[in-house]
């Protein structure tokens, strides 16, 4: 809440030494913990308070159907990728089962454009030699 590591904590304390006195503190910090205790059961009733004329406007009910209607689209748009990338993980496994170890697809790093352009006809030499215009990238 508040996020006081305890460094802090310990300045606090000594700066509270000084200022109010040893005799006085703990009455000090039963104040200051009786305050904070009377402050955390507002909040918790303020909380309760506002949980509850939500739950008499239906907001809570609308609030869990959209939920339900997001994780409904989430699910379906995943198991529709999901089967996506499995026909298309299908497909380069026949094509490659079904190619030659000569016509294998060029590298996913060549722009489109340059794998059209390559000699298909000029054998593996060809395949092996790196161009000049690739490695110009």
């Amino acid at each position: 809440m508040l996020d006081i590591g305890w460094g802090e904590l310990l300045v606090i304390g000594v700066v509270a030494l000084i200022v109010v006195g040893p005799k006085d503190l703990p009455g000090l910090f039963r104040a200051a913990g009786q305050f904070m205790g009377k402050a955390r059961g507002m909040a918790r009733e303020f909380q309760r308070s506002m949980e509850a004329a939500a739950d008499e406007s239906g907001l809570k009910d609308a609030t869990d159907s959209l939920k339900a209607v997001d994780r409904l689209r989430l699910n379906s748009a995943t198991g529709s990728a999901r089967k996506y990338a499995e026909s298309l993980v299908k497909g380069i496994d026949e094509a490659a089962a079904g190619a030659d170890p000569a016509a294998v697809a060029p590298a996913a790093s060549e722009p489109p454009g340059q794998a059209a352009a390559a000699p298909a006809a000029a054998g593996p030499e060809a395949a092996a030699a790196p161009r000049r215009d690739a490695a110009a990238s």
